[in-house]
């Protein structure tokens, strides 16, 4: 199957540390060709793949300080893929929702996976707009907002199963990894640390609009904590996968509709369980009392971590194998693409 992957220019395909959507696309597009499929992959110059790569950009949007603006750059990307769109058997596109007026005009078998959080007030108009569209989620808990949208299925992301390294002992500290944002919650990482008395690790990427957060809310709690909670700044590659296997639990306090949490099943696969808040995808990613413990506060969180111990690192590596490995994730793909490629010729033939 000759398929276009169409990622975002934010980050390079895969990021150098942090990036969810990025990351995704990269280990998606690597298990195609692994399959056999003949796969070009539209993405920023930097990017490193095996399939072909069209750069639409020197390098990626979000680490060169000259850019300024993303979407001419989309746009762009766009046109070089609409040049001749019988190159590919099927366009899955990574992009939000830039493509849609193009696809309109130029019929031709495609996907979308929306990556993001759905805001109904925006795009419930906009997607009555583009009815035909078909869409992929990342989660269940991701459509809600817009159940009659054309949603035609919903794909869990997955990883290598060699990505990330099994550890079985104990683990020495909880950890935080994502974001440093109002939204993920680091506060509460904290205070479960404090309560707990078990040592916390930071690891998060602060945004220059996230830094204001950081600097009058954050900072404080790490002086108040010092010695007890360290902020070790952002990770990628083998530095993450020896922060994530070396924890007692991941901590994932998020107050907000998560659509997936990509971190979650990061730590599932080198054995460390999940501590999660009942929000977004979490119910869909955490198994209750196996591969980690959903809660509804700090209190619960806080003897939750008293419990961890009673869960089985081996439990959690295997339900990462057996649910979230890339191998699965390309092959509900491929099934999509087969639907969306003969959808396309019933409707050409009448």
């Amino acid at each position: 199957m000759r398929i276009a992957e169409i990622a975002p220019l934010y980050e390079s395909v895969p990021p150098a540390r942090y990036g969810g959507t990025e990351r995704v696309v990269s280990h998606l597009t690597e298990e195609l060709v692994r399959l056999g499929h003949e796969v070009t992959l539209f993405a920023s110059g930097d990017s490193k793949t095996s399939a072909i790569l069209v750069p639409c950009c020197p390098r990626a949007l979000w680490q060169d300080q000259e850019s300024r603006e993303s979407l001419p750059h989309h746009v762009r990307m766009m046109e070089l893929v609409f040049a001749d769109v019988t190159r590919f058997d099927i366009l899955h596109f990574h992009t939000d929702y830039v493509q849609f007026p193009l696809l309109r005009r130029q019929p031709w078998p495609n996907v979308t996976t929306l990556h993001g959080l759905l805001n109904p007030r925006d795009l419930g108009p906009f997607f009555d707009t583009y009815r035909e569209m078909p869409l992929v989620s990342i989660s269940n808990s991701q459509r809600r907002p817009i159940e009659g949208a054309n949603w035609l299925a919903t794909v869990h992301h997955g990883l290598p199963r060699d990505l990330h390294s099994f550890r079985e002992g104990r683990g020495e500290y909880l950890a935080f990894l994502g974001r440093m944002s109002p939204e993920k919650r680091v506060d509460r990482a904290i205070e479960i640390a404090r309560r707990s008395g078990i040592p916390l690790k930071i690891a998060a990427k602060i945004y220059p609009e996230e830094r204001g957060y950081y600097m009058e809310v954050i900072l404080p709690l790490l002086r108040e904590s010092e010695g007890l909670v360290e902020f070790v700044g952002e990770i990628g590659g083998a530095a993450k996968d020896e922060f994530l296997g070396r924890a007692l639990a991941l901590l994932f306090p998020i107050a907000w509709e998560e659509p997936f949490g990509l971190v979650m099943i990061e730590a599932m696969a080198c054995g460390t369980p999940v501590i999660a808040w009942r929000c977004g995808s979490v119910p869909e990613i955490v198994d209750e009392g196996s591969t980690g413990f959903i809660v509804d506060d700090v209190d619960a969180a806080v003897r939750m971590v008293g419990r961890v111990t009673e869960l089985d690192r081996r439990t959690c590596r295997r339900v990462f194998e057996e649910r979230f490995g890339a191998a699965r994730m390309a092959t509900q793909y491929v099934e999509l693409y087969r639907r969306a490629i003969e959808g396309h010729r019933r409707r050409t033939i009448e």
